[in-house]
């Protein structure tokens, strides 16, 4: 199978741990399938839980993955580009804010695209819904940063002054691989009008479908 929308359709309904191909050449992938949420199969391609992973990394540890999809966890460039070329595909975002209360909120961007490493994996989101607002816009079209590959068009390095690599504007509305903090100053995981730039989030989980 080569992604969760594949395994779902197979008969496969439980929410948990998958082993995916992203094309004929791949190995297995492990993979955590989202098959609760709004119809399931979603594959998810990073997730913020705990704390447990360092997301603060160099460009090969963002371009192949790193974590563990049963806590946290970064699916890898290479496979997020073949499966955003697959077929088209949509982008859901699930951000959890702590409380007291808790706050939850989602975005999803019915066309997500991510390219390869020779375009530095430019990433892509079109038609916007849900209860988050749409930040990300800003931050569609821009290539992939990180702390010692520098692509965006800050004069600075957007990703050794937030701690999280991501795709970079000048700098930043939307930063969901950045420190797993109580408080942050725009360093933490920030969806900006939902967390604001003073609170990092609790949970955030990026999924394609």
């Amino acid at each position: 199978m080569r992604n969760c929308r594949e395994i779902l359709c197979s008969g496969q309904l439980a929410t948990g741990m998958y082993t995916i191909y992203p094309d004929d050449d791949s190995n297995g992938v492990s993979v955590r399938c989202d098959m609760d949420t709004d119809g399931g199969g979603w594959t998810v391609i990073q997730r913020r839980v705990d704390g447990s992973v360092n997301f603060d990394r160099l460009w090969n540890d963002y371009k192949s993955g790193f974590g563990n999809a049963s806590t946290e966890y970064w699916l890898g460039l290479d496979n997020i580009h073949k499966l955003t070329s697959q077929r088209n595909v949509a982008l859901r975002v699930d951000l959890i804010a702590p409380g007291p209360p808790q706050r939850s909120a989602y975005a999803v961007y019915s066309k997500f695209t991510v390219g390869d490493e020779s375009s530095k994996y430019i990433m892509t989101v079109a038609v916007y819904s849900g209860n988050a607002t749409d930040e990300l816009y800003a931050q569609s079209g821009m290539k992939f940063t990180t702390t010692d590959v520098d692509n965006d068009y800050n004069s600075g390095n957007c990703a050794i002054s937030f701690h999280g690599a991501f795709w970079f504007n000048n700098c930043l509305f939307v930063n969901l691989n950045g420190l797993y903090v109580a408080g942050a100053d725009w360093t933490g995981i920030v969806w900006r009008s939902f967390s604001g730039i003073y609170v990092s989030l609790t949970y955030a989980e990026m999924k394609m479908r």
